[in-house]
């Protein structure tokens, strides 16, 4: 039966239309939509509180051994997709919360994949306004003493952004001219493959998962949740992939409402997300929109991994 979220020690937080913006996409996150100049005087907001530190899955993917790993592979074997996409059946994308989780997809790889936005996170902090962080091995790999530092931030909470950041598909399907995982195996090392490395930077194991480029299929989301982990998704896009420019990132923030999960990211300062996210944020907890990590989103978590 699915496990509610209990409270643990705090070390549990330790841890296109163009050839530029496929390029962009190639780097980042799925590309969806988004709309205010910002600049203008500081806001004097009262602050959404640290939340409680969360608690990680009971049956920790990392922690799935051999046995645990063919068991999955022989429950699955054979199953041909039905659906590919965003939201695909078993991927959440809204919580039951009263208030919104904002996330923050980390990519690493070339192209400035591994940098960081630092004023993004600065803003986040100012504002005491919680985030769930989306680290990519490479980008971990790339960045180690600042995954850390995030991590022991009791303000945020880490994902797992995958391996290889791609695509999460048992048959090679593509997004954005990405080619996704080509077999149930392959899907398996990529959630797998940053689990392991994650949990090491968190210090707890890490339940939430979103692939490169945000695209599964519906087996592959369900061997998500057979191996531990929770699917992730959004149901606001804040910057397409980091393309878009700050007001179109404000705009796009300007419609938020309680349960809903927006996806934005924090490894492209050049980008229009973090002056976006500057301007709309404080304009939305004058509103009484209150901030959440998924661990205090009220989401259950998936049951025991499949046996053998």
């Amino acid at each position: 039966m699915p496990a509610l979220l209990q409270p643990v020690p705090r070390r549990a937080l330790l841890a296109a239309a163009g050839a530029s913006v496929v390029a962009a996409l190639a780097a980042c996150s799925a590309r969806e939509t988004a709309g205010t100049a910002i600049g203008g005087p500081e806001w004097e907001v009262t602050p959404s509180p640290v939340p409680p530190t969360p608690s990680p899955t009971p049956h920790p993917a990392h922690e799935l051994d051999a046995a645990g790993r063919k068991a999955v592979e022989a429950r699955f074997a054979g199953r041909v997709p039905r659906d590919w996409g965003l939201a695909v059946p078993g991927v959440v994308t809204h919580t039951t919360s009263g208030a919104v989780a904002l996330t923050f997809d980390a990519c690493g790889g070339p192209g400035g994949g591994s940098a960081f936005d630092a004023k993004l996170i600065g803003t986040l902090r100012t504002l005491r306004i919680p985030a769930t962080l989306f680290l990519n091995s490479r980008w971990i790999a790339a960045n180690p003493s600042l995954a850390a530092e995030l991590a022991a931030d009791r303000l945020f909470e880490l994902g797992n952004h995958g391996t290889a950041h791609i695509p999460l598909s048992v048959s090679g399907r593509s997004a954005y001219g990405i080619r996704g995982t080509a077999s149930l195996s392959a899907a398996l090392d990529e959630l797998l493959g940053n689990a392991a490395r994650i949990a090491e930077v968190a210090d707890a194991p890490v339940p939430w998962f979103r692939p490169g480029t945000a695209f599964y299929d519906d087996v592959a989301a369900q061997a998500t949740t057979a191996v531990g982990l929770v699917p992730v998704n959004f149901s606001v896009n804040a910057d397409a992939g980091a393309t878009l420019p700050a007001a179109k990132v404000s705009a796009a923030l300007a419609g938020v409402k309680a349960g809903d999960i927006v996806i934005g990211h924090m490894n492209r300062p050049g980008s229009g997300t973090s002056a976006g996210f500057a301007a709309a944020l404080p304009r939305l907890v004058e509103r009484g929109i209150r901030f959440t990590t998924l661990s205090q989103s009220g989401l259950v978590l998936p049951g025991a991994p499949a046996s053998a």
